[in-house]
């Protein structure tokens, strides 16, 4: 396996390569935390259960783990926008401030309804805008992760909620399998729609209704990264392992399979 730093992910200039993984025990977190560097990648993007027992402590955090390149690069959160969470999201800044997070990505966690929905996409932006220009001025961008079955799912639901954003004050995680699963199989061409507000992707691929390693399921990535290209992309691209496999098979895996598609775009 190549170094980052002598692959072909280091033509594309800015590109940074982050991976994401859930884990469920100290010895998967620890194993998680210490191998990611090793097989390439540049940061690593935390699920909640990876940060949110220090987010009252980051420099507890940073004395444990703060020696780890790019280690908390993002922070992954999934909640509602009522007020207990929105103080939760303030903590999550104040914590990510510290510890140096460039991304807090947010996926609003109320379920979607039909009815309402312009209007409930109109309040999720309204309030994120809010929230968001607050995490600017501590130097943190948060980022909307659109999912199945949430506020934003289908493809008319992006512009509804970016045409309601103030000020670019929130940006887009793209998700590729939330996408395909979400019935949006032309994942390039939001891609291309959304080049101003896109600040992260998370890549993973989907098969039979299952999160799948990269390369094992049904998504065609080859469009999704020449869009990438195309659009002078500048940020994380992380891997994002939900699949339920070895965190070490699939670090290798997933590291292998970005790179062999950035060769095609540098033979």
């Amino acid at each position: 396996m190549m170094d980052i730093n002598g692959s072909p992910l280091a033509a594309e200039g800015n590109i940074r390569l982050a991976f994401s993984k859930p884990t469920r025990t100290v010895e998967e977190q620890s194993l998680l935390f210490n191998s990611y560097g090793s097989c390439g990648y540049e940061g690593l993007q935390l699920k909640n259960n990876q940060y949110a027992p220090y987010l009252d402590e980051p420099e507890r955090f940073k004395e444990q783990w703060g020696h780890l390149k790019g280690v908390g690069s993002a922070l992954i959160a999934f909640g509602s926008l009522q007020e207990k969470d929105q103080v939760n999201l303030r903590r999550m800044i104040q914590f990510g401030k510290v510890l140096g997070t460039e991304i807090i990505v947010f996926c609003p966690a109320d379920p979607r309804q039909e009815k309402n929905r312009k209007e409930d996409i109109a309040k999720v932006a309204s309030v994120l805008s809010g929230l968001g220009m607050e995490a600017r001025e501590e130097g943190i961008q948060i980022s909307l992760h659109h999912h199945y079955n949430s506020p934003v799912m289908h493809r008319e639901d992006f512009d509804i909620f970016f045409d309601h954003i103030e000020d670019q004050s929130i940006g887009l995680t793209v998700d590729t399998a939330h996408l395909v699963k979400s019935g949006i199989m032309d994942i390039a061409e939001l891609v291309r729609s959304f080049r101003q507000v896109i600040n992260n992707f998370h890549l993973k691929d989907y098969s039979n209704g299952e999160w799948r390693v990269l390369g094992q399921g049904d998504i065609s990535f080859d469009p999704v990264f020449q869009a990438i290209h195309e659009i002078g992309f500048k940020g994380w691209v992380s891997a994002d392992e939900e699949s339920g496999g070895g965190i070490t098979e699939g670090l290798g895996e997933c590291f292998s399979y970005i790179n062999s598609r950035m060769i095609k775009l540098h033979p």
